[in-house]
């Protein structure tokens, strides 16, 4: 224990049973502290307002310390309080933290909190003096929401890896020649601010939580965009103030050099939002205004030069002319029931003549009597039939 380094909540251990800190006891305990760890590197965090909690006779001796160094407090308007500070500066240190605080709400991101040996908690006993001891996190609803948003973010960043490595890896192959183009679908993923290898480099480089340093490169009506190498990345309002400023112009200058921590990811646009340090929650989902932000940078990014798509090339209608149609065969006529006419059969003589129709002798002529047309001939039945109804029946005689 004595070669770690201790990181100490101030803020926690001045009002260890009271309802207002008091800089004294804070002091009494630190100096307990070192007493009993040996030499020990320390580092003592308090709070932003804790100079306006303690009374007024103890500010100037404050004042003292925090230019001495000896106590730490994170900048104006950090979010979570000292909380996030002092755990920040306890993960980078590999230290232990001395508090009564279970920190609830960074159990997602620091799940180092519940290894042996990385909590200790004080206690003021009367008569006796400060006693430290090892303790565990408090796990409660908080702590819960915390693990579980912590755990869909890094599902999300284990996705986006997965799918800007497939990108990467395993490219669209181009239409073979002279193969129909598919018609064009709905793209499955919108597109993205940064090219996968440059977004997978950036993520297997520098967690959620990571310090970075970064170029300011423009400003929006709702926070800046930055760049690290080849990365775009998007810093907004909220993370650069507690409250949020009005603009990224009065906190940040165009071309300056910053340090800033990533707090989000954003796996299907690809893009990553920072924050100043002590200043954002890293909770690995990306504001609104980022998604916007990143969603604005996409379209403007320019495009690499791709193999271009087969298209149908649409034929120019070219006249044809028209081919007459060879005139079809008669259809032979069915055969019915009655004898087919003979067909002279041509034989090895050569083909049969036909026989000339007799004409009729003059004797025929004058026994068949004179020719009657068909209406004649029908007209002269009828009355022959009318005749022999008309005509009674006469009796024969015997």
């Amino acid at each position: 224990m004595s070669s770690r380094h201790v990181v100490v909540d101030g803020s926690n251990l001045a009002t260890e049973g009271r309802t207002m800190p008091s800089l004294a006891q804070l002091e009494e305990a630190v100096a307990e502290m070192r007493r009993e760890l040996g030499e020990a590197e320390v580092t003592v965090v308090v709070d932003a307002s804790f100079a306006h909690r303690i009374e007024e006779a103890e500010r100037p001796h404050f004042e003292e310390l925090a230019l001495s160094g000896e106590l730490v407090s994170p900048p104006a308007g950090a979010v979570g309080r000292g909380d996030a500070f002092l755990l920040r500066i306890a993960e980078k240190v590999d230290g232990v933290v001395l508090s009564n605080d279970s920190f609830q709400e960074f159990h997602g991101e620091h799940p180092w909190l519940f290894s042996s040996g990385r909590l200790l908690g004080a206690t003021k006993v009367p008569g006796v003096g400060w006693i430290f001891v090892a303790r565990n996190p408090v796990r409660g609803p908080r702590s819960q929401v915390a693990v579980r948003e912590a755990t869909r973010a890094r599902k999300q960043v284990a996705k986006a890896i997965a799918v800007a490595t497939k990108e990467v890896v395993a490219p669209p192959r181009p239409p073979r020649a002279g193969a129909k183009a598919a018609p064009a679908r709905k793209a499955a993923t919108p597109q993205a601010a940064n090219d996968p290898m440059t977004f997978i480099s950036f993520i297997a480089d520098h967690p959620l939580g990571d310090e970075i340093e970064a170029v300011v490169e423009t400003f929006s009506s709702h926070g800046a965009v930055v760049r690290v190498g080849e990365l775009r990345a998007y810093v907004p309002l909220a993370g650069l103030g507690d409250p949020a400023p009005r603009a990224a112009r009065g906190i940040l200058h165009k071309g300056e050099t910053r340090r800033f921590v990533v707090t989000a990811l954003d796996p299907y646009r690809r893009g990553v939002e920072l924050a100043l340090p002590g200043v954002g929650v890293v909770s690995g989902h990306p504001s609104e205004e980022t998604v916007a932000a990143v969603v604005k940078m996409a379209k403007a990014r320019p495009m690499k030069a791709t193999a271009p798509r087969a298209r149908r090339a649409r034929a120019k209608k070219t006249p044809v002319a028209k081919i007459a149609k060879p005139a079809s065969p008669e259809p032979a006529p069915k055969a019915g029931r009655a004898r087919a006419a003979k067909t002279p059969v041509a034989t090895s003589r050569g083909p049969a003549a036909v026989a000339p129709k007799p004409a009729p002798s003059p004797v025929a002529e004058m026994v068949a009597g004179p020719r009657r047309s068909p209406r004649a001939t029908a007209a002269a039945g009828a009355d022959k039939d009318q005749g022999a109804k008309a005509a009674p029946r006469r009796r024969r005689s015997r």
